[in-house]
Parts: C-alpha cells; sequence; structure tokens
C-alpha cells in the first residue's frame, strides 16, 4: 500500500474548499478505528487543519480526533447498543431503517453489518439527510465503513450511485459519507493498484461529487509526485463521467496541488530522474487540462519550460483530443509553433483553428494550401469550448481567422480556379481588391462550386462577387444555377431576387445544400425569399412544408391561417416559429394532435386563452404540463390566461409539473402543498422575472416575501441564499449588495439594469477589494469575463485600477460573447487609450494603416483620434466598414470615422454605403440625408436598423417618400413598431391595405387618429377572415382604432381580450359598452377588472353603469350608479388660458340651467 495514498481524499476535498458555501458541513476529519486504535500515516500526520469556514475551536476538535482518534468503545460510549434481531428486521424490511440512528448502525457487531441489503446505502442516507449531522456523526461514519465487507461495499455504492449520480446530496452528509469512504478504501489490498483505485473513484465517490459544495480543513503536504501522478491518472479515467462543474472542482484541487506552495514548478526537474519528463501535462493534467487558463499555464511553469511541455509527444497525442478554452488553445498553439524547429505539420488538427499571422508567414505556397485545406476540414465557425460557447453569427470569424486566411492569400499572386479550390475555407482572407483585379471572370465563375462553401464572407466580399458574375453574363435560369452559388447568395441585393421567377427559388429551396445558407443572410434577403416563396404557393401547408426554418420566422402571421384546411403537425413541429406566429394556428394544431407530447416547443408557445378553451379541463391539465416539460416560454398575458385555467378548481398540489414562470403569478401560500417557501423562491429565482414590471408592486412584494421566507437577517445576504434568490437579486436595495461582502457581485453581473443606489453599492464594494475576486488590481481576463454584466457600472478610478493587459485579453477573447453592447465596450477602450491626445502630424511610424490593421478589431486600441484622423488619410474605408463599425471605437473616434466619410464623398454618401452606416447613423444630420438618394425599401431597413433617434429617422422616411418610394411591405416593416407613430395622416393614406396584411406592427404607442385611419386598413386587409378564429389574432394590434360597432360585434366571438389590449381601446369605444358585452370581450380575463377599477379608464367605465348589472358579472366591481341615482361625472373645463372667451361665457350662461334640471330629478327621486 503506498504510503502517502491519504492524499488522494485531500485532493478530492481541495476543489472543494474553492468553491465552498459558508454554510458547508464542518464535520470533516477523523481516522479509521481497527481493532480499536485509529491509523493514520506520516504523511497525513502534516496535514493542518485550516479553513476560514470553521471556528477555531471546531477546527481544533476535528484536528485532535483526527490525530489522536478515540477507541471504538469511546465512540460507542453515548450510543444505546441494539441487539442483532433489531438489525435484521431492518435488513429484512420488517423494521424502517429510521428507526436506528447511524450511531447505532457504526457500533453493531461487523458480522451484522453483513446482513444489510445491498441497496441499504440509499435507506440509510435517505433517513439521515433529513436530519442535521452532529460532530461525532463524522467519527460514525468511520467505523461504520470499517466494519463493511470491500465487495459488498463497492455492491451498495454500485446502486447508491444509480439513484444519486445526478441528484444533489446534503453537504454535512456527503462530507460525512465520503471521510468514511475514504479511510475503508485505505485498508482494500493493491488499493496501490491503477485498476483497483480507479474502481473505486469511479464506483465508491463519484456519487458524491454530484453536488461538491464542500470545504475540507485538510491541506496536502508531503505527498509524492510519484502517487499525485497516479491519482491524476485514476481521475482521468472517469473525467468523461463527470458533469462539468465537478470536472472543474477536481481540476481546482490539481491546481492548488501542483502551486501549493508558490514555489516555481512542482514535480518538474531536468536534474532529478523520475521529474525530468516533458510529459508533464498528461502526467498530472491529464484532460483535465481542459479547465486550465492562461494564468494557470503561467503558474505551472515559465515560458521555457512551457514550451518543451507543449513539444513532448505523449503531450501533443493528449491535446489532439481535448477542447480547450478558446484563450488557453492559442497561447497552447502559440507556444507550439513560437521559434524554429516545430513543422506545421506536427500541430494537432484541433490547433490548426488558432495559429497566428506569425506562425503562416514563411510557408511555401504547397504549404500554404496543405494548411488551407487542413483548416477547412477542422475548423466550424461555432466552436463551443468547455467554460466558453462562443455564440457569434453564423457569418462572423475572429480577427485571428481573418489574418490567418490572408497570409495564406497572400502567398498567391494569381488565383487560377485549382487555387481558389485549395484555398477552401481560406478564400475568405480574398480582399475586394483581389476579387476585382485579379481573378479572371471565367475563373471565379468556374470556382463559384468552392467559393459557394466557403463560410464568413462579408457583406463586401460577397457583394463584390456577385456583380462581379452577374456583369460577366452569369446567368440563374433555374434553382440548380441559384443553389450553385451557396453562401454567395448573401451577395444579392433583394430587387434581384425579386426579379427572379417564382419557380427558380421553389426548386433551390428544396434542395438541402442551398438552405443550409439561409443562416446568415441578412434581414431584408429572408423577406425577399419569403415572398418570392410565398408567391408561389396557393396553400399554408405547402408554405410550411417548403419554407426553410433560417425563414420560417419571417412569414407574415396572416399567411398562417389554415382556415379549412388540415395543418401538418410534422411540418410545423420541424420550424422555429414567433410566438405570435404560432398563436395563429395554435386552435388548429390542438384540435388535431391527441398527444401534445408531440407538439415542439416552438409550437407550443402559440398557446391562446380561446384555444384552450376549447378542450376539456383533464386536456388542458395535460397541455399546461407539456408546456412545462418541453420548457415553453410564454408572455405575460399568456400566463395570466394559464394561471386562471389551472387553478379554476383550487390551487393544484402538483405546481411543479407546471410552467415555472406560471409561480410568478402565485404566492408562496398557493405552493405549501407542492413545496416549501423555499423551494418556491428557488423557481421565482429561475423564471422570467421580466414578465413583470421592475417597480410594480407585485415585483416588490415577491421580494420582501422571499427575505421573510429565507430569514436573512438585516441586510447581509449569504451565497447560498443567492443562489436560492437567482434573478430576484437584481431587486436588492443598495445597502444589501453593501453588506453582504461581494457574495452577491456573480449574480448581480446577470442583472439587465440597475438602479443609482446598486450601482453605487457594487462600486462600492468593487473598490474595496474585499470579495472573492480580490481588488480590480489583481483582476484577469477570467475575472472580467465572471463579472462582464458589471463593466458598464465601473467608473473610471475602478477601470483604471484593471491591468491593461488583462482589459486587453478580455477585449480579443471573450468581449464578442458577453452581454455588452459597443457602446458599452466602447467605455472600456477610451480606458486604454492615453489622456492626453497628442495632436498628430502626420500618421505617427509605424501606424499605417493596411488591410491588416482594418480587419483587427482591437484596432480601436491602437489609435487615438488625432492619430486616427492622421492615418486615415488617403485610406479607402468602403470595402471594410461594415466590419470595422462593429470594433468598439470611442464617440470622438466614430466622429473621426464619420468626417473621413464626409471627406470622401462630399456630395452625399452612395447607396450601398447606406447600407453599412450602423453605428455612425447618430452622427447624421439632416442636411446629410439631403443628399442620399434612397431607391429601395432595403435601404430604409438598412438605415433604420441602426435605431436612429426619431428626428433622425424622421428625415430617413420622409427623404424615402419624397424620393417616389411605395410605402410597401419591406418599408413598413422597416418603419415598424417604434417609427410607425411618426407618419403623418397623408403617408398613412398611402399605405395599401393589401401591404398591412403582411407587416408586423404595434400602434399601441400612437396617436388616436393614426390608429384609426390604421384600423380601417387593417380591417380591409383581413376581411376575409373575419369568420375565422384567426382574425381576432389578427386585428387586435389594430384595435385601439376601432369604432364602437366593432368592438361590440366582438364581444359575441369569444376573443378571450387580455386586460391591457381592452385599456387601450378607443375611449368613446369602451364608454359604450354594456356589462354583458365587457363579459363577452373579456371572457377569462373578466376577473382583471376588479384588479383596475380604480385606473382610467376602468373606473370612468365603473362609473357609468347600474351597480345592478356590474353584480351579475360577479368579480368585485364597486362605485356603479345606483338604482334612483345618477353619477355625475365633473366636467373638465378648459381653462381661461386656453380656452376662447365665446366658450367660457356659453358654459357659464348654461349652468344655472344645468343646476335646475339636477334639483328637479333629485326631488323626484
Amino acid at each position: 500500500m503506498l504510503p502517502s495514498l491519504p492524499g488522494l481524499g485531500v485532493l478530492l476535498l481541495l476543489g472543494w474548499q474553492v468553491a465552498a458555501a459558508p454554510s458547508a458541513g464542518t464535520y470533516l476529519c477523523s481516522s479509521s478505528p481497527v481493532n480499536g486504535e485509529f491509523l493514520w500515516s506520516s504523511s497525513v500526520r502534516n496535514i493542518p487543519c485550516s479553513s476560514v469556514y470553521i471556528f477555531l475551536s471546531q477546527c481544533f476538535y476535528f484536528c485532535l480526533s483526527f490525530f489522536f482518534g478515540e477507541s471504538e468503545s469511546a465512540v460507542c460510549t453515548s450510543v444505546k447498543r441494539i441487539s442483532q434481531e433489531m438489525l435484521l428486521e431492518v435488513a429484512h424490511g420488517q423494521a424502517s431503517p429510521c428507526s436506528l440512528t447511524f450511531g447505532q448502525y457504526a457500533c453493531a457487531q461487523s458480522a451484522w453489518l453483513q446482513d444489510l441489503p445491498d441497496d441499504f446505502l440509499v435507506s440509510l442516507y435517505t433517513c439521515l439527510a433529513s436530519q442535521p449531522a452532529s460532530a461525532v456523526d463524522s467519527e460514525h461514519s468511520v467505523l461504520f465503513f470499517s466494519k463493511y465487507d470491500a465487495k459488498k461495499l463497492i455492491a451498495a455504492l454500485a446502486m447508491f450511485s444509480q439513484r444519486f449520480s445526478h441528484v444533489p446530496l446534503s453537504l454535512e452528509w456527503n462530507m460525512i459519507f465520503i471521510n468514511g469512504l475514504w479511510e475503508k478504501m485505505l485498508e482494500v489490498p493493491d488499493i496501490d493498484n491503477p485498476s483497483v483505485l480507479s474502481q473505486w473513484i469511479h464506483e465508491g465517490l463519484q456519487p458524491f461529487l454530484v453536488e461538491p459544495k464542500v470545504f475540507a480543513c485538510l491541506h496536502a503536504k508531503n505527498l509524492s509526485c510519484e502517487t499525485f501522478q497516479m491519482i491524476v491518472a485514476a481521475l482521468n479515467g472517469i473525467y468523461s463521467d463527470l458533469p462539468v462543474e465537478e470536472q472543474r472542482n477536481l481540476y481546482a484541487g490539481i491546481k492548488h496541488y501542483l502551486i501549493q506552495d508558490e514555489s516555481s514548478q512542482k514535480c518538474y526537474s531536468e536534474a532529478i530522474p523520475g521529474l525530468n519528463s516533458t510529459a508533464w501535462f498528461g502526467n498530472y493534467l491529464g484532460s483535465f487540462l481542459e479547465h486550465a487558463t492562461v494564468g494557470d499555464l503561467q503558474l505551472f511553469g515559465d515560458e521555457a519550460t512551457l514550451q518543451r511541455f507543449t513539444r513532448d509527444p505523449v503531450n501533443i497525442q493528449m491535446i489532439s483530443n481535448l477542447t480547450l478554452l478558446r484563450e488557453t488553445a492559442l497561447y497552447y498553439t502559440s507556444l507550439l509553433t513560437s521559434g524554429s524547429g516545430f513543422p506545421l505539420s506536427s500541430l494537432p488538427d484541433r490547433l490548426v483553428c488558432y495559429l497566428s499571422p506569425a506562425a503562416v508567414s514563411n510557408l511555401s505556397k504547397d504549404d500554404a494550401l496543405s494548411l488551407a485545406q487542413r483548416i477547412t476540414k477542422n475548423c466550424p465557425l461555432n466552436l463551443t469550448h468547455r467554460g466558453i460557447t462562443r455564440e457569434r453569427a453564423p457569418s462572423s470569424l475572429t480577427t485571428e481567422e481573418l489574418q490567418v486566411a490572408s497570409s495564406l492569400v497572400g502567398k498567391f499572386e494569381h488565383f487560377p480556379p485549382e487555387v481558389l479550390r485549395g484555398l477552401g475555407q481560406a478564400a475568405v482572407g480574398l480582399s475586394i481588391s483581389i476579387l476585382e483585379n485579379r481573378i479572371r471572370d471565367e475563373d471565379l465563375e468556374a470556382s463559384i462550386p468552392a467559393l459557394g462553401k466557403v463560410r464568413g464572407w462579408n457583406t463586401e466580399q460577397s457583394s463584390t462577387i456577385i456583380n462581379k458574375l452577374l456583369l460577366s453574363g452569369y446567368q440563374i435560369p433555374d434553382g440548380q444555377s441559384l443553389a450553385k452559388l451557396g453562401s454567395l447568395v448573401a451577395g444579392l441585393n433583394s430587387s434581384m431576387l425579386r426579379s427572379l421567377p417564382s419557380e427558380v427559388i421553389l426548386e433551390a429551396i428544396k434542395l438541402p445544400e442551398f438552405v443550409e445558407q439561409m443562416l446568415p443572410l441578412p434581414p431584408a434577403l429572408k423577406m425577399a425569399f419569403v415572398e418570392k416563396l410565398s408567391s408561389s404557393v396557393h396553400y399554408p401547408a405547402d408554405l410550411v412544408k417548403y419554407v426553410p426554418d433560417a425563414l420560417a420566422s419571417y412569414i407574415p402571421k396572416s399567411l398562417l391561417v389554415f382556415g379549412e384546411e388540415k395543418p401538418n403537425i410534422q411540418d410545423l413541429n420541424s420550424k422555429t416559429w414567433t410566438r405570435e406566429q404560432a398563436a395563429m394556428f395554435f386552435s388548429d394544431v390542438i384540435k388535431t394532435e391527441p398527444d401534445f407530447s408531440r407538439l415542439s416547443q416552438s409550437v407550443l408557445q402559440g398557446f391562446t386563452c380561446a384555444a384552450a378553451n376549447e378542450v376539456g379541463e383533464e386536456r388542458f391539465q395535460e397541455l399546461a404540463k407539456v408546456m412545462k416539460k418541453k420548457n415553453v416560454k410564454l408572455g405575460e398575458d399568456q400566463l395570466n390566461c394559464l394561471v386562471k385555467m389551472v387553478t379554476l378548481h383550487g390551487i393544484p398540489e402538483d405546481l411543479d409539473s407546471y410552467p415555472k414562470d406560471l409561480l410568478l403569478f402565485l404566492s408562496p401560500s398557493d405552493y405549501a402543498a407542492t413545496g416549501s417557501c423555499r423551494q418556491y423562491f428557488a423557481n421565482i429565482g429561475e423564471a422570467n422575472l421580466d414578465l413583470l414590471q421592475r417597480e410594480s408592486s407585485q415585483r416588490k412584494q415577491l421580494l420582501l416575501e422571499a427575505l421573510a421566507c429565507l430569514r436573512i437577517p438585516g441586510t447581509q445576504v449569504t451565497e447560498e441564499n443567492t443562489e436560492v434568490l437567482g434573478r430576484l437579486v437584481c431587486d436588492l436595495g443598495g445597502e444589501y449588495i453593501t453588506n453582504s461582502g461581494g457574495n452577491l457581485l456573480k449574480q448581480l453581473s446577470k442583472c439587465d439594469s440597475f438602479l443609482p443606489d446598486q450601482e453605487e453599492a457594487i462600486r462600492s464594494i468593487i473598490s474595496s477589494g474585499n470579495t472573492t475576486f480580490g481588488p480590480p488590481a489583481a483582476w484577469s481576463a477570467f475575472t472580467l469575463n465572471e463579472l462582464s454584466g458589471l463593466i458598464p457600472v465601473l467608473d473610471h478610478s475602478i477601470l483604471q485600477q484593471i491591468p491593461k493587459n488583462a482589459l486587453t485579453v478580455w477585449l480579443k477573447n471573450f468581449a464578442h460573447d458577453s452581454p455588452l453592447s459597443r457602446e458599452e465596450l466602447a467605455t472600456v477602450v477610451e480606458e486604454l487609450l492615453p489622456t492626453r491626445h497628442k495632436r498628430a502630424d502626420g500618421c505617427p511610424s509605424g501606424k499605417q494603416i493596411t488591410e491588416t490593421v482594418l480587419e483587427d478589431d482591437l484596432m480601436p486600441l491602437s489609435y487615438t483620434p488625432e492619430e486616427l484622423r492622421a492615418c486615415l488619410k488617403n485610406v479607402s474605408l468602403e470595402n471594410h466598414l461594415s466590419q470595422m463599425l462593429t470594433y468598439a471605437f470611442s464617440v470622438q473616434q466614430l466622429a473621426v470615422l464619420k468626417e473621413h466619410l464626409d471627406e470622401t464623398y462630399p456630395d452625399g454618401y452612395p447607396e450601398s454605403l447606406l447600407h453599412r452606416l450602423g453605428s455612425l447613423i447618430s452622427f447624421v444630420t439632416p442636411e446629410d440625408v439631403s443628399r442620399w438618394k434612397i431607391s429601395s425599401a432595403d435601404t430604409l431597413a438598412a438605415l433604420l436598423r441602426n435605431e436612429p433617434l426619431d428626428d433622425q429617422a424622421s428625415v430617413i422616411i420622409r427623404r424615402y417618400i419624397d424620393l417616389g418610394n411605395p410605402l410597401n411591405v419591406t418599408a413598413l416593416n422597416a418603419i415598424g413598431t417604434r417609427y410607425m407613430c411618426l407618419l403623418n395622416e397623408t403617408e398613412l393614406k398611402m399605405i395599401d391595405s393589401n401591404s398591412l396584411k403582411l407587416a408586423s406592427l404595434n400602434l399601441s404607442a400612437c396617436s388616436e387618429r393614426t390608429k384609426e385611419i390604421l384600423y380601417a386598413k387593417a380591417k380591409s386587409a383581413f376581411s376575409n377572415q373575419r369568420r375565422s378564429p384567426a382574425y381576432y389574432q389578427l386585428i387586435e394590434p389594430y384595435l385601439g382604432g376601432a369604432p364602437a360597432a366593432d368592438i361590440k360585434a366582438l364581444s359575441k366571438d369569444n376573443v378571450n381580450m387580455n386586460i391591457s389590449t381592452f385599456m387601450k381601446l378607443r375611449r368613446d369605444s369602451l364608454m359604450s359598452l354594456t356589462p354583458l358585452e365587457v363579459e363577452g370581450l373579456l371572457g377569462m380575463h373578466l376577473g382583471d377588472l376588479s384588479k383596475w377599477q380604480a385606473t382610467s379608464p376602468i373606473r370612468e367605465w365603473v362609473q357609468r353603469q347600474k351597480q345592478s348589472e356590474l353584480d351579475k358579472l360577479h368579480v368585485g366591481l364597486t362605485g356603479g350608479t345606483q338604482e334612483g341615482y345618477i353619477n355625475l361625472v365633473t366636467p373638465k373645463f378648459q381653462s381661461p388660458s386656453s380656452a376662447s372667451l365665446g366658450t367660457v361665457a356659453t358654459t357659464f350662461h348654461l349652468l344655472p340651467a344645468l343646476l335646475t334640471s339636477f334639483l328637479i330629478m333629485w326631488v323626484f327621486s
């Protein structure tokens, strides 16, 4: 038996120590009694008991019990003895396992315990987990497991694993059990055999790693490197079976051992035999290298040593099968390829995706083509790394990828078809200059099949290629010709696409290889495809069948009304729909499909009250539970309806079977039959809290009830309670943030916005440095990644403390995955630029702007505004503008770019440039717009997609209309909800009803006159659907302009109008409704009237009704007119300053008559 083997138990616990919660159990350090004595090795004697999470007295007690131990008789002195018969009753199921204490089992005779069934550990743990642990239970664990036969114990643990492998264990009992198991493992013969050790780790300890938030008071010391290597090998054997979080925690323990003394290199020395192997990564990290950061690697050795490690054949073989963190992969590849002597042909395929431009600078043409082919084969655009998921657009490439591609392209002077085909994915490095001047038309056409497979073309490249092809006579007579363009189809503009016959589009859409190219297309082109496709098919079912999933969400909802046609459920399930689209066919679907579980998440999100009312109560409950299983996300109005229907006959006792967001509309008392209030708020913390307005009374009440439930004293929140609160942390006041010592920071980083007092508290706690993240001066790029959501809150004083290198690395490797906008990233850039901007006399040496510079997303870091102005002279931005405007340029730098464009195009920007203005739109003036030629709705859409201010948008829309362009579907969708209210009456009347039919608008913020005009047009557009159940879904956005007669007609159609739509109806229409008509309109939502009866306009409507009629609604409305009385609504006269004198005089002239009439009525009543 290896003398140092107890280090394994230490190792398993070291990772937990890093992530331990303050409330974790403290029952850790004790030893095994054998023959009445406790055994421990010399290495164990040197393990100090230290943890910030336990009191010194507790630590002292446990360390003493560990070092000196007690005899079994001493441990069992206070335990009530049991007979063998009592134990047999438990073993045979005649008595509950809970009838005996853990101490009684531990102090029973060893032979008796062998009668226990293999599933006994499951029963025992279930009994113990509901009880608080005591200090002596750690001794009981060691004693209990020491008496178990090893083979029988492995069998019992196998059953335990089946039950608990994916269920979090109690933190205290987890630690207690593993303590005893570890001591038992030391007694096993041949435990130093790797296969035996691996079996124990896999079958014995794995269940206890499910929720490894425990801490240790052990710290490994004097553990030999040889033994540690065996332990890593055993852990490596179960690596792929572990959840990612447990892999990370184990890696933290490994790292802790390797750098525990902060000495130079642990377990490596060129001068010591046995420690001079350069296969160090394989020996001491194994697959856990997937979780190492660049900072970690640099702790393991200096750069020269690390380079020797990376080039070791064992490590190269291992790395070929690992997926490293992106930053680590870049660094590892750099170590491998920097310097001389390493051929790129030996580079693992996985690492060719992380090459730097310098690594490929000296390649021959043949080697460049060979490498290009490997990149094409091994480098997909969407890479998932452990710890980081790169969720970038399918068309985007990193700076390094673009620069490597450009470098490979740069090896060639001529580009015949064989070179273009050989470049493969690297062809994305072809510059506009090369495309226009160095590739012959016939060679370009011959290379279309290869170029069409390249992913990541930018707009300028694909447009240049398509234009060059069309000018050279390339024809698109059929679908095959269109499909052959592949990814180049993004270079078509929508006008070109609309000029193609519909049959061509339909044929191409049926080809799978063409469908793959739809996702990265710009929205205007996607809409054009849908328009052409819809014009070639005549039935909704055919449209759904043929439309690619990437285009499905662009189908106008009016084209998804099936009517008498039966929908094909399989086709609907295979597409991704918006909530509004799915609502159009939801009713048809649930009538057709008997098994709701066969419906997709996307289809189920179309849930409507009206459709749900048509199924029986039992079927509805089934539907609601399926929505939970499919994790369907519903809107506030849908959930309001759902909660009413679910609770129609009382609160169910299985609320966990329903969508989690439903709980936002219930209370902890409603949940009592399902679970505890703590469980309720744990679910609330994971729900979509944004469904409730941030400052709403409902959301404030939820927070107050959560604090009461968790018994949070004062304003200090523990890390454990932070996890329970989840998104509710975003509502905690500044005093909670200040007093919780940084426990809230990680969760706060996920919040969308903050109130001023919260921002101040965040800055205060970060500035103090008293958090687990340390002071800002010690932050790394990974710290910034964890707290990226808080970066906009940080002020200049904090940002200045963060190491510049950390900010730069974060911007380079993590910023594109952060939730921050380009503008928020620009604040970080400003901090990295010199504070004093020296006026540049010409472009500084070494700062000339080349193609490589223009392709670098860190370009903003290299130039002050003055330097940028000087270096841009004689540089054309047109071919790089789209890409550049995604960079984090500061406001001052953007202003320089705008100046440069103004100087380049003094008579106005060409229309092709208008599509690429991006963030420069905020600098545009009315004078600029007056010089633009906006000749298509596509250009209008591109401009408005940049979200200009209302004044700017109004000028742009006017310019578009003044140039004689129509307000067609593309234009209306471009103007959309945000800018529709800017149109005047003349412009509104220009809108064709058929165009409105295909647009998607929301007019809630518009004037009453705008709503009236557009309602009339919408009513005409959807008149052919008047008798369809889908009519209400189509007309609902326009009802704010509907006359009373039309609203009264809807009251007979079982539409279940939600209260928000009801309150936005035209005032005169709403006031004319009778209680009976309102009941017909609101349906399931009728009860919401009582919640809003104190709010206008419901208050005024109630006052106009007879109380006796309101009482018939049975929703508790009060304030109506009593029998024999009238309610006088106080007239709101204009003030003399705003009303004409004639109006005021007439009002006072009529006042006596009004008073006389009132007195007569009062007397007779």
